[in-house]
C-alpha cells in the first residue's frame, strides 16, 4: 500500500516489532486522531472497534482499497458499499475462544461454590465451613449458538459430566457425535438447568430470546450470556429477574446504557461483570498477530478474516471485541 492511515491510533497499541513489520507493507503510515483528518490518497486505513465508516466517508477517499479493523466486531462499516466498491474489509475473529470459554466456567463455578464469600471470609480469619454448594455434573447444560467459542462451551461442559444440549442455526454433526444433542431452541430454554447464549449480534439474532422465551427458562435456571445484550429481550428479562427465581450473568456491560445497568444494579440475582472475558494474555498476543497478518495477506493478494468476501450481514462478535 502507498498510504496507510490508522485512525485514533497512538502508538501505544503495539510494540515496535510489530509496527515495525507493518511498515514493511505499506510506503507510508500516519497516525490520525479522527476519521476527518485521513489524507485523501488514503488507500489502506486501520480503525478501532466501534469505529464508523458509512458510504459517505469511504467515498471521499477515492483510492481506498482496504479497511482493517482491531476487533471482531465492524457493524460501525458498510461492509455492503465496501464490497460494491471493491475494498476489503478484515477483521479479527476466534482470537479470545479459549479466554471467554473460561471466564464463562469460572464465573459459574463461583457462584455455585458461593468462592467470593469464602475468599474474603478467609481473609478476615473466618475459616468456617458454613457452605453448601452445587457441581455441574449431572446438569442440563444448554448452549445456544455453537460457533468457535459455542462448541468450546458444549466440551467442557461434557467434560464436567453435565447433560448437554445445543440449538443453533444450523446442525453440527460432529458435535453430535460428540453426545452434543440437538434441541429446539424453545425445549432447550425450558429444560436447562444452565443456558450459555454464544451467538452473534446480526439481524437475524436481535432479539432471539424473545419476551416469550425469557418466560420459558425453568425456575432456578442459570443464564449465562457473554454475548451482546441485543440479542436479549431486556424489558422482559428485567421482569423475570424481578421475581427472583433465575440467576442471569453477563459481561457486556460496556456496550449498556446506564439506564439498563441501573436497572440491574439492585438486583442480587442480576451478577454484571466488566468485559473482562476476553482479556487474556494470550488472547491479546494473538489479536495482534492476526491484525497484522490481515494486512500482510492482503498485501499479498491472498486476504484472511476478509468480510466483504460473501454476503455477511454486519455482525457483532460471538462474545469479543
Amino acid at each position: 500500500m502507498k498510504k496507510l492511515a490508522c485512525v485514533d491510533f497512538d502508538g501505544s497499541e503495539f510494540e515496535d516489532s510489530y509496527w515495525n513489520e507493518l511498515d514493511s507493507f505499506t510506503e507510508k503510515r500516519v497516525l490520525v486522531a479522527t476519521a476527518a483528518e485521513v489524507p485523501q490518497d488514503t488507500d489502506g486505513l486501520l480503525v478501532k472497534l466501534g469505529a464508523t465508516y458509512n458510504k459517505d466517508m469511504m467515498a471521499k477517499l477515492p483510492n481506498l482499497k482496504y479497511i482493517g479493523m482491531l476487533g471482531t466486531g465492524f457493524g460501525g462499516i458498510d461492509s455492503g458499499f465496501a464490497k460494491s466498491k471493491g475494498i476489503t474489509v478484515t477483521n479479527i475473529a476466534d482470537y479470545a475462544t479459549e479466554g471467554v470459554t473460561e471466564f464463562t466456567f469460572g464465573i459459574l463455578l463461583e457462584y455455585l461454590r458461593d468462592l467470593g464469600k469464602a475468599r474474603s471470609q478467609a481473609k478476615e480469619g473466618n475459616y468456617s465451613d458454613d457452605f453448601s454448594g452445587s457441581e455441574i455434573k449431572g446438569k442440563k447444560f444448554g448452549v445456544i449458538g455453537l460457533g468457535d467459542i459455542g462448541v468450546r462451551t458444549a466440551r467442557l461442559a461434557l467434560a464436567f459430566g453435565a447433560e448437554v444440549s445445543y440449538w443453533s442455526r444450523n446442525r453440527k454433526k460432529d458435535a453430535e457425535d460428540a453426545g452434543i444433542k440437538y434441541r429446539d431452541l424453545d425445549d432447550l430454554i425450558n429444560e436447562s438447568d444452565i443456558v450459555t447464549l454464544n451467538l452473534a449480534l446480526t439481524t437475524e439474532t436481535e432479539g432471539i430470546i424473545t419476551a416469550a422465551r425469557v418466560g420459558k427458562f425453568k425456575s432456578n435456571a442459570i443464564f449465562i450470556n457473554p454475548s451482546p445484550m441485543e440479542l436479549i429481550d431486556f424489558s422482559a428479562l428485567t421482569i423475570r429477574l424481578k421475581k427472583d427465581d433465575m440467576i442471569f450473568m453477563l459481561d457486556h456491560s460496556d456496550e449498556m446504557s446506564e439506564v439498563q445497568l441501573g436497572q440491574l444494579r439492585p438486583l442480587k440475582n442480576a451478577i454484571v461483570y466488566p468485559a473482562i472475558a476476553y482479556l487474556t494474555h494470550e488472547a491479546t498476543e494473538l489479536k495482534k498477530r492476526i491484525f497484522i497478518d490481515n494486512v500482510k495477506n492482503y498485501v499479498a493478494g491472498t486476504p484472511t478474516n476478509n468480510v466483504t468476501s460473501t454476503s455477511l450481514t454486519a455482525a457483532k462478535a460471538e462474545h469479543a471485541p
